[in-house]
């Protein structure tokens, strides 16, 4: 099983568990139709992987807020990306199909170290991604459409999150096609105190 680094201690998340289209600019930039209900869709524990792999496929990144699980609230923020094959997910939405192949495949979900947070300080929470030094994404809780809490309780209602769970809550505008050899860099920040800082470089 694949772990990821809560606090300097290793964890082992069951799943994850991501919300899409939750930021109104990011929606409007694939051309989707504003959900009515929450967009919710899975990740298995094979997808997390500490490398950011192009898998020689045209993928797309996701910059996102994401938070570790515990006693069913969130306990700790860390920086992920879920990585799409767009143009199969496009395919796979037009036949009415389900999303798996084009969103859990193994490597599709990257994060940094997560760190503990108090739920007072969720709502202050935002993100940056930089792209070969270029600032690519930018956003925070304030513009999502449900608030992380709202997305723990609707999961909630159908799926037990278990400790050590990872929960995804949206990706701002800005995504796009990366290639091997781009340098990432994905911050979380409390405000204007910096969280967490990570660097990938495309394989």
């Amino acid at each position: 099983m694949n772990t990821i680094i809560v606090d300097n201690a290793q964890i082992t998340p069951s799943k994850i568990v991501c919300i899409g289209r939750n930021y109104v600019e990011h929606i409007k930039e694939l051309n989707n139709d504003m959900p009515t209900s929450m967009v919710l869709f899975m990740k298995p524990n094979s997808s997390i992987s500490d490398d950011l792999l192009t898998h020689g496929k045209e993928l797309h990144y996701e910059g996102e807020i994401s938070f570790v699980i515990k006693d069913s609230k969130i306990s700790a923020v860390g920086f992920g990306l879920d990585l799409t094959n767009r143009t199969l997910q496009s395919e796979l939405k037009k036949k009415g199909l389900p999303w798996e192949r084009a969103k859990a495949f193994d490597g599709a979900g990257v994060f940094s170290d997560f760190v503990t947070i108090n739920t007072d300080d969720i709502n202050l929470l935002n993100l940056k991604l930089y792209i070969n030094d270029k600032l690519t994404q930018v956003g925070g809780v304030e513009l999502m459409i449900h608030s992380p809490n709202a997305v723990i309780n609707e999961i909630s209602t159908f799926c037990t999150l278990e400790d050590g769970d990872i929960v995804m809550s949206g990706t701002p505008k800005g995504v796009g096609i990366f290639k091997k050899g781009d340098k990432f860099l994905g911050e979380i920040y409390l405000g204007d105190k910096l969280l967490v800082r990570k660097t990938w470089v495309a394989k």
